[in-house]
């Protein structure tokens, strides 16, 4: 079966997640995609240390189904490496700031100086626009200034998401752009800019909430993990565990009540809506609370579950890798790393296809491991090649 997009090069010059992720999703369809480091490695192959060298479970994930080369793309000899490479190319994926693009040679006008078809996947902080173009950032700069991080709290004490969902968030997004403009580019011939920012996902995610403080001036504040916009939806304590459950539409909340026996909060109008519910969610969070502490973790899952209603446990992280229906559902797949002392756990392809095939994890390349390679390939002799890395080119 052919992968989607066999065929296409895509050349990674990605750092940390937002980058290197949309370039993640793209091999996984069978797009050639070359991972692209300077020659001490980028820091976000040594981010979260696994292995006894100190290479990162960032890296594993990311680097999958991915060739690694090194360059120093800022020497004379390291552009010529880039133009040969870009000749190549459909797509280059970066995520530095404009200047920093220009400084690189990676910037639009000199890309389509070389290759006139090619697609740029930019992913920033900010975006290009704006006086914020310039600056650096992380999903967490994303998360604060998104309104996010002060909801996701409670007064005084805001909170993030441990997981970093602006990044995961830009690539994905990135990543479906990309695919967009490759469709473009085979009924026009035409490449283009793709360009997706930290903030612009995190204000996307957090859109409903902007939209109601701009139209109705609520000046919400952070409830923890309890929802504002219906209930019950919390996280609750058992006997033996937490649980956290969501309680969204009128017929939802009708069954819970039954299950409850609280039938009487049917006829009132406070309940009347999600909306209201919502508002007076710490009133049926408090009710739920004390359902939770009758019973353990089983016992409230089980007559959650014969009630329709939606329920699942707090899990550690320990405990995720274990759960039955995550093994059962074979969400993973266990990937070899050099030095690691045990295989990786690997979340798959996030999306299922019916008639299209992905692909079957190889494992994320060591540092500049098909450098000679690739650098052969786009007419290098093995001298040349030598010289290269003596001058720390590569």
């Amino acid at each position: 079966m052919n992968k989607i997009l066999s065929g296409i090069r895509v050349l990674d010059f990605g750092r940390y997640i937002a980058g290197p992720f949309c370039a993640t999703l793209l091999a996984d369809l069978g797009a050639d995609v070359i991972r692209i480091e300077k020659p001490s490695g980028g820091e976000d192959r040594y981010t979260v240390p696994v292995t006894s060298d100190g290479e990162g479970a960032y890296h594993m994930q990311i680097g999958r189904n991915k060739q690694s080369m090194t360059l120093n793309p800022m020497t004379e000899e390291g552009q010529d490496i880039v133009k040969r490479l870009v000749k190549t190319a459909d797509v280059v994926v970066v995520n530095v700031p404009p200047q920093a693009l220009k400084k690189m040679g990676l910037d639009y006008e000199s890309l389509c100086a070389i290759n006139p078809s090619i697609i740029l996947t930019l992913n920033t902080a900010f975006g290009s626009l704006g006086p914020y173009a310039e600056r650096g950032g992380f999903d967490t700069i994303a998360q604060a200034m998104s309104g996010s991080m002060h909801l996701s709290g409670t007064e005084g004490h805001p909170a993030k998401s441990f997981a970093p969902y602006c990044d995961f968030g830009t690539a994905s997004l990135s990543a479906f752009g990309t695919l967009a403009a490759i469709m473009h580019r085979m009924k026009t011939g035409e490449g283009q800019i793709v360009e997706g920012s930290l903030l612009s996902t995190a204000l996307t995610f957090n859109n409903a909430a902007l939209i109601e403080e701009s139209i109705l001036h609520k000046n919400r504040q952070g409830s923890g993990t309890r929802g504002q916009f219906n209930a019950p939806t919390d996280t609750f304590k058992t006997q033996d565990g937490w649980l956290s459950v969501q309680v969204v539409g009128q017929g939802l909340f009708k069954r819970w009540c039954n299950l409850l026996q609280e039938n009487q909060w049917l006829d009132d109008p406070k309940y009347a809506s999600d909306q209201g519910r919502g508002d007076h969610g710490h009133i049926i969070s408090q009710r739920m609370e004390q359902w939770c502490a009758q019973h353990n973790n089983m016992s409230a899952l089980a007559e959650l579950s014969k009630a329709g209603i939606p329920a699942g446990e707090l899990l550690t992280p320990a405990q995720t890798l274990k759960n039955e229906h995550v093994v059962a559902s074979k969400l993973f797949q266990s990937v070899d790393y050099p030095n690691s002392p045990g295989a990786a756990p690997i979340v798959n392809h996030p999306i299922n296809y019916s008639k299209s095939q992905t692909c079957e994890f190889k494992r994320a390349p060591t540092l500049g491991e098909h450098t000679d390679k690739i650098l052969n390939e786009i007419g290098f002799d093995p001298n040349q090649i030598t010289g290269f890395r003596e001058r720390g080119v590569i």
